[in-house]
């Protein structure tokens, strides 16, 4: 389904991704592990054009998307739910979820918005609330399920995870795998809580300075004494 290619993302003159080689198979989630700094976000941003990749190719589904403007890139099939949620907060619940159903049908729109209501119920109960007045976790949700509204076949998840609690960390992983399960969603996961990350996954990638090191399935970097050394040790 996605096919990185020798892909090189500089910001200025600083090389953040140096020669990145990454297969996403269809009906896959795939999760991508690494320190702060190590350029995970850079993949997920360069993958959906903003920044654009100077060297390597990016195919999505046979499709060349490596010089494709963004909204081009969302209406072949591929959403982001950024780091940091960035959603609207000043919109409601249901503006923010407008805006993410820009590029569908708009005869879809009362369906999809069933369907991540049923996903998320304390959206359904928040819709009329501004984006900004919800907890994170609620804002988390909210990114997530705009991602959703674009009706994306992969879908890229940048740390759901971050800053929320135990809980609430427990309640997003189960609904990716929803996504992934249920609804038929191909997912790819930048995630710091590498055992959640990597239990959830079907396959896995360590990213180090940009450059792809170790990669396996989600059970042999579990296992993998180096992962354990740098991202796993001292519980989970």
């Amino acid at each position: 389904m996605l096919a990185i290619s020798g892909v090189h993302t500089f910001y200025g003159s600083i090389e953040a991704l140096r020669g990145v080689d990454l297969r996403i198979e269809e009906g896959e989630i795939v999760t991508l592990i690494g320190a702060n700094g190590a350029g995970k976000s850079t993949l997920l941003m360069t993958i959906c054009g903003n920044p654009k990749a100077r060297k390597g190719e990016i195919r999505f589904e046979g499709q060349d998307l490596t010089n494709e403007p963004t909204f081009e890139i969302i209406r072949r099939g591929v959403a982001h739910a950024p780091e940091g949620r960035r959603i609207f907060a000043r919109m409601t619940v249901l503006e923010n979820l407008q805006m993410g159903a820009l590029t569908s049908n708009p005869e879809n729109f009362d369906s999809d918005l069933a369907k991540v209501f049923e996903l998320f119920p304390r959206l359904k109960e928040r819709q009329r609330q501004r984006g900004g007045t919800l907890s994170g976790g609620e804002q988390q949700m909210l990114a997530i399920a705009r991602a959703m509204m674009s009706r994306p076949r992969l879908l890229l998840l940048d740390e759901p995870s971050l800053g929320l609690a135990p809980m609430i960390v427990k309640q997003i992983f189960e609904v990716i795998r929803e996504i992934n399960q249920q609804q038929g969603v191909t997912v790819f996961l930048v995630e710091q809580n590498a055992y959640h990350a990597l239990r959830l996954a079907n396959r896995g990638y360590v990213m180090v300075t940009g450059q792809i090191t170790l990669s396996g399935s989600g059970a042999e970097l579990l296992a993998n004494p180096e992962v354990r050394a740098a991202y796993l040790e001292g519980g989970h």
